[in-house]
């Protein structure tokens, strides 16, 4: 069985960060999202895969590498442009072959991993497993329509009428039977090869398309508020480690991670908290929730609940929260000004000032 990820995409929802960066590398406490499925890949049993690639491909490849520090064999597949997910399958047709395949996602967070799913898959081999989960507004997904007995019956890409609040995660497995689909499919109205189009043509052929919905922690990483909370569900399951350097001046209260390398001075940090190695706070405040990657400088501010990336400097800064801070960002206080009211009144005016 082989693991087909797809690391292209532009990434518009978290612009302006994703301008510069590509949003699978977008680190959770610390780690790219990319590589928490590239891990529960690994652990699957899985070990050859396939990454496609798009604008970003120089700094996936530059991240991943060969695969070897995950146990994983690479092999880099460019796409010219995202055509959609079954576009990716097509374009991976010879790398495939005709191997049974899971299809990640790589900015999709799942607590608990694939290896279940991935073991259930090689009992029974459908010729697709989806996986679902219930989801406030399906609007912005791919829907599943089940029938009274849990048997899929229907899907649609983004329906701005759904028939149900059953959203598809972004892993997928197929046996080679998903190769005639993609090809028998045409693009939806946004010009995309849809992979719900090519499931739905495997169950119009009558394949066995089955289902599974997890109850289990689910995110697309796609926006900042599912960035911030991703990294405060993997913060929770932080270990306390202080391999750097803490003051006698300086508290550290719970689940707290010091990198080797990083300093706290003066300074009080709440966990969870990730702070990177070379990175210093000082005379300053670190509340829960909050990760910092390496190389960064937290001086007289006070910071909660928000990711800042490598590089990156917060100085004299009162209070920031539920924030994403990119890498080489220097964040500073506006310079004041006097205070001054500037008016042009009419005659017979009344004004009152709160000063």
């Amino acid at each position: 069985m082989k693991a087909l990820v797809l690391s292209g995409g532009a990434g518009t929802r978290l612009r302006p960060i994703t301008h510069t960066s590509a949003k699978q590398l977008v680190p959770v406490a610390n780690k790219a999202v990319l590589f928490y499925g590239l891990e529960a890949i690994a652990a699957a049993g899985i070990t050859q895969v396939g990454v496609i690639v798009g604008d970003t491909a120089e700094e996936i490849q530059e991240a991943v590498g060969d695969g070897s520090k995950f146990g994983l064999e690479i092999t880099y597949i460019p796409q010219e442009r995202p055509l959609g997910l079954a576009h990716a399958v097509l374009i991976a047709r010879d790398w495939l072959g005709d191997d049974d395949f899971v299809m990640y996602l790589g900015d999709n967070f799942i607590v608990g991993g694939i290896t279940d799913l991935v073991e259930g898959f090689r009992d029974n081999r459908p010729a697709a497993q989806i996986l679902l989960t219930h989801v406030p507004d399906p609007r912005s997904f791919g829907v599943a329509e089940l029938d009274p007995d849990g048997q899929v019956i229907g899907l649609e890409e983004k329906p701005e009428n759904p028939k149900s609040d059953l959203a598809l995660v972004g892993v997928y497995l197929f046996t080679p039977a998903i190769h005639e689909a993609v090809r028998a499919i045409k693009p939806s109205w946004r010009g995309e090869l849809e992979i719900t189009h090519a499931i739905q043509h495997l169950i119009d052929v009558r394949a066995d398309v089955r289902s599974t919905v997890i109850r289990g922690y689910w995110k697309d990483t796609g926006n900042v508020t599912d960035m911030l909370e991703v990294n405060r569900t993997v913060l929770e399951g932080l270990d306390r480690r202080l391999d750097g350097e803490v003051d006698e001046a300086s508290e550290t209260v719970g689940r707290v991670v010091l990198e080797e390398g990083a300093r706290i001075v003066n300074s009080r940090v709440v966990g969870p908290v990730i702070i990177g190695a070379g990175t210093e706070v000082r005379d300053s405040y670190v509340g829960p929730f909050t990760s910092i990657a390496e190389n960064c400088q937290v001086v007289d501010s006070e910071l909660e609940f928000s990711i800042v990336l490598r590089d990156s400097s917060i100085l004299g800064v009162a209070r920031i929260e539920s924030s994403l801070i990119g890498r080489h960002v220097e964040v500073t206080p506006a310079p004041s000004v006097p205070s001054a009211h500037r008016l042009v009144l009419g005659d017979h005016s009344k004004v009152q000032i709160h000063s």
